[in-house]
């Protein structure tokens, strides 16, 4: 097995969690139960990616063209992110890690934005890494929404930069994105970090995202650190 503690190894991490319905299908589970795979393997990739050095992880966990599923599944994602939230804090502390969210609140409803408050409140001192979940999330949302703050502020014009942008984006104190892996055999964006990501080195596997190892992350990392990042330079 590679080492990777002494390789460059990415500050931002970004994952597209995909496959989990497919993965229930061939294992003969429900589309839900899929889901609580997929979580449970966060977790474990999260905890390993800090291990490694990563800063921060940042997960698609619902985006906002997921709104178009099946009315049964969103509301048993919702039900499931709810449950995160509330009951994982003291494994999140344990741990050492800062959760936070990254979309609009519009649509999620009263006791899940609640508990993302409570949840982001009782870990902002934890500092081993930082997990960013994606909830009702869309990369070209998240553009619209700071060009809407700088409008509203007045800004002139000609003030507008790529920089004032990055200020009003959802998490601004976050870094770029280093790093975008995608599960399950599709090679695509999907809306994912549109601008965070604007310089991310892009991988993408076949394996589903239940069963994405550690194994399979590191082997990722190392080739990571092989590529020469040169940043339009």
């Amino acid at each position: 097995m590679t080492d990777t503690s002494t390789s460059t190894v990415p500050r931002h991490l970004g994952l597209i969690l995909d496959g989990n319905r497919r993965w229930a299908r061939e294992h003969g589970l429900t589309v839900m139960e899929g889901h609580q795979k997929g979580y449970a393997n966060l977790k474990t990739i999260t905890d390993y990616a800090f291990d490694q050095g990563i800063e921060y992880v940042s997960a698609y966990v619902f985006s906002t063209e997921n709104w178009n599923r099946s009315r049964d599944e969103v509301k048993n994602l919702m039900k499931l992110l709810l449950w995160v939230l509330k009951h994982e804090l003291e494994n999140f502390s344990k741990h050492g890690i800062r959760v936070r969210t990254l979309g609009s609140k519009f649509r999620l409803g009263k006791a899940l934005v609640k508990a993302i408050h409570e949840a982001e409140e009782k870990t902002k001192d934890n500092h081993r890494g930082t997990l960013l979940l994606c909830l009702n999330y869309g990369g070209q949302q998240e553009i619209v929404d700071a060009m809407k703050q700088i409008v509203a502020n007045g800004t002139p014009e000609e003030e507008i930069t790529a920089d004032l942008i990055s200020q009003h984006l959802y998490a601004p104190g976050v870094p770029p994105v280093d790093l975008i892996i995608r599960t399950s055999g599709e090679q695509r964006l999907s809306n994912f970090m549109l601008w965070e990501g604007a310089y991310s080195e892009l991988m993408f596997t076949n394996t589903n995202w239940p069963d994405f190892t550690s194994e399979e992350l590191q082997g990722m990392l190392v080739e990571y650190s092989l590529r020469n990042r040169r940043l339009g330079k």
